[in-house]
């Protein structure tokens, strides 16, 4: 018996096509639902129109087209349709234990069918000694198959020779099932209104031409066939027609929001570069760029050149050099008479920023200042001064820089670090950050969270895309092993060795995210047990987590960097945004708690110096087979992208740090994941239509044109900036 099943995750409401009249109509007009059905259907499953129901798609299919015999049943078996004579029928037990049993039997064997529920009417219903069609799961009761409630139907000669279907089965909810609304009734009321609708009321969207270079079905048979097709290559043909329409219109609006920009939007347009780029490039650049740094900057140069807004989203590993790129970009930016600002999540990371990038140009006449929630009523008046009259050419700081009262003379261009860390609203406040010009600024996006291809053009795919793949030389990869909690005292031993060498040692703890107070005692314990191992005043150690107030936790922090204190014990809160050379190992406590992506952020806080680095993973004894693998992935490379790869794979797009707001991945057939051929054939078609006609006036793009006119603000699109 075979069962058909998507392998995407259901997503409500996601997608939605052209509605004519037909399609607009509520729900509870359908026959078959009425008043009472219908709020459950709204309540449970979002279905309001006949357009919803159109667009709830069935989970599975089941083949009933085969009749199997009873000796072909094996532990594998999932659902099976038999055939044969009913005898044995028996009530047996008392109360809760009550049920119905009867035996069922072909040539070749017997088979166990048992009911709890409706036994009355089944003992009226049910015939010795008749023939019967039987479907239904198989499970096995002290070593023997059996089907409870199975469905029956008399057996006539039509049925016996295989003239079935398959049959859908649709998501649902226990509250419907209680309801009988469970999902075969679903699919009975999808067949009445199927029934009702032609191809006139879901008319075609794609052009011929793509329809026949990729062989597809047209939009209404793709529609039929994927709630009842009659057989399986049938079901195929829809769900492939289906997937590349949800994957091709994602991609032609982002398409066409990235030509549009490019097109149409004003931005300010640096000219040169000037005195303070070349005299920073020439004498206090401290390493040379790697070529990939070179060409990120080349990318930014053309884009800030030709007065048109960029908003370009730059993604390189831990390490990469993405915040000199940064720098050099305010310093252009400064070269033709506009400010800059710089935007980190944390304060820690701000901060970090700040000492950084006043080192570099402090023989330089670059002013560049520092906004944070702790910063003082005086010294916030002094930087909105400065930021009035123009003398500061570069603000750095947290979200305190897009708070309202926060103006800038002639701000050019926004940066925002750790972008994923972000909302969408708060990243776009920074256009409104122009006093005295109505021309929004450049916006840079910058992520050292690798992004997979196929995710960075479907969510990111309205933005201009810039990747730093080479690492400064230099750096020596980071050896990374997994030990487990019975390794413990030699993993010690080893951070003893590491720390007489002269290095200094990290130790995380993870976030349980079941409540602060519980984040704190674990981190308090964890503490008190680094310090059994390591007594004072033989090793020193600072903590940082998130319950400490700002100053302490920078006096803390700072202890650490100057080299004051051996070991940092600290929640992921120094995730980002620590750089301390002298740092060789990584401790990571409870690693099976934690994302691959998170474990590659932390991984990046060592090797930034010149010695050979190391980071443990230490794990508790039994670990699930995801933990596994994700320390077996940990264990093997250092590469962000591949880790990023095999993030998205194991947990899928939705689940990818920062991409939950983004209403452009939630596709009812589509995965990202899975479907990444198709989404690469998707964007290219989507891009050569845009390329040769942006604005889709073509007679060939005249149905696509209307089709993205009626879905206008229907679905949920969202935009860095």
């Amino acid at each position: 018996m075979q069962v058909l099943e998507r392998n995407s995750t259901f997503v409500q409401n996601a997608y939605i096509p052209a509605i004519p009249d037909i399609l607009a109509s509520p729900i509870e007009y359908l026959k078959g639902v009425g008043p009472q059905r219908a709020d459950l259907l709204k309540k449970e499953l979002n279905i309001f129109t006949f357009n919803d129901l159109l667009n709830h798609f069935p989970h599975r299919h089941i083949d009933k087209t085969k009749v199997s015999f009873i000796k072909d049943i094996h532990p594998d078996t999932e659902y099976i349709q038999v055939a044969g004579s009913l005898h044995n029928i028996d009530v047996v037990g008392i109360k809760k234990g009550k049920r119905m049993v009867a035996t069922l039997r072909d040539k070749t064997g017997s088979l166990e069918l048992a009911w709890f529920q409706g036994i009355t009417w089944l003992q009226k219903y049910l015939e010795s000694g008749q023939q019967y069609l039987v479907f239904g799961r198989v499970t096995f009761f002290q070593g023997r198959p059996q089907i409870v409630h199975p469905e029956m139907e008399i057996l006539t000669a039509e049925k016996v020779d295989g003239k079935s279907f398959l049959e859908p089965i649709y998501p649902t909810t226990e509250k419907l099932r209680a309801k009988a609304l469970g999902g075969r009734q679903i699919g009975k009321l999808t067949q009445v209104m199927m029934k009702s609708i032609s191809d006139k009321v879901i008319p075609e969207n794609l052009p011929d031409s793509i329809l026949q270079k990729l062989k597809l079905i047209s939009r209404f048979n793709a529609y039929s066939q994927i709630h009842f097709p009659a057989n399986v290559q049938e079901y195929e043909d829809a769900v492939k027609r289906l997937k590349f329409e949800e994957l091709f219109i994602a991609q032609l609006r982002m398409a066409r929001l990235r030509s549009q920009r490019h097109r149409f939007s004003h931005g300010v347009k640096f000219e040169k570069v000037g005195e303070l780029f070349n005299i920073f490039y020439t004498k206090y650049l401290p390493f040379e760029l790697t070529g990939a740094q070179k060409r990120v900057i080349r990318e930014i140069r053309k884009d800030t050149a030709t007065g048109k807004q960029m908003n370009r989203l730059l993604q390189g590993d831990v390490g990469s050099g993405k915040t000199m790129v940064a720098l050099i970009t305010m310093l252009i930016a400064a070269d033709n008479g506009y400010q800059s600002c710089m935007m980190a999540p944390t304060e820690v990371l701000a901060r970090q920023h700040h000492n950084n990038i006043t080192s570099l140009v402090k023989d330089m006449p670059v002013e560049a200042g520092l906004l944070t929630g702790s910063t003082k009523v005086a010294e916030r008046k002094s930087i909105q001064q400065k930021l009035d009259d123009g003398s500061m050419h570069i603000l750095i700081g947290t979200h305190a820089i897009i708070e309202k009262n926060v103006q800038f003379k002639n701000l050019g261009i926004g940066i925002i670090d750790e972008q994923h860390k972000f909302g969408v609203a708060q990243r776009a406040m920074l256009w409104e950050k122009n006093v005295r010009n109505d021309t929004p600024p450049h916006i840079l996006v910058m992520t050292a969270t690798p992004i997979p291809r196929t995710l960075a053009m479907t969510a990111y795919g309205d933005l201009d895309y810039s990747v730093i793949d080479e690492m400064p030389p230099g750096r020596q990869p980071v050896t990374t092993v997994h030990r487990f909690e019975k390794d413990r005292s030699k993993v010690m031993g080893f951070l003893k060795d590491e720390i007489a060498k002269g290095r200094q040692v990290y130790i995380i703890f993870p976030l349980i995210e079941e409540s602060d107070k519980m984040d704190y005692e674990n981190l308090m314990k964890g503490y008190e047990n680094v310090k059994a191992w390591f007594p004072e005043p033989a090793y020193w150690i600072s903590m940082v987590h998130g319950r400490q107030k700002p100053d302490q936790k920078n006096i803390n922090m700072q202890r650490f960097v100057g080299g004051d204190t051996h070991i940092m014990v600290s929640t992921t809160v120094i995730e980002v945004g620590v750089d301390v050379p002298n740092a060789s190992v990584m401790v990571i406590e409870s690693a099976e708690k934690f994302g691959l992506s998170q474990l590659h952020q932390l991984r990046g806080r060592v090797g930034r110096g010149a010695d050979k680095s190391y980071c443990i993973l230490l794990t508790g004894p039994n670990l699930g087979n995801d933990a596994r693998e994700r320390m077996k992935i940990m264990t093997s490379t250092n590469n962000g992208f591949i880790i990023a790869e095999k993030d998205l794979d194991m947990r899928g797009p939705g689940d990818i740090e920062g991409t939950k707001q983004s209403g452009v991945l939630n596709f009812k057939l589509a995965s990202i994941v899975q479907d990444r051929s198709v989404l690469e054939t998707a964007r290219r078609f989507a891009e050569d239509i845009v390329s040769s006609d942006p604005e889709l006036s073509s007679a060939e793009n005249l149905r696509i044109k209307s089709y993205l006119q009626a879905i206008q603000g229907k679905t949920a699109w969202s935009r860095i900036s």
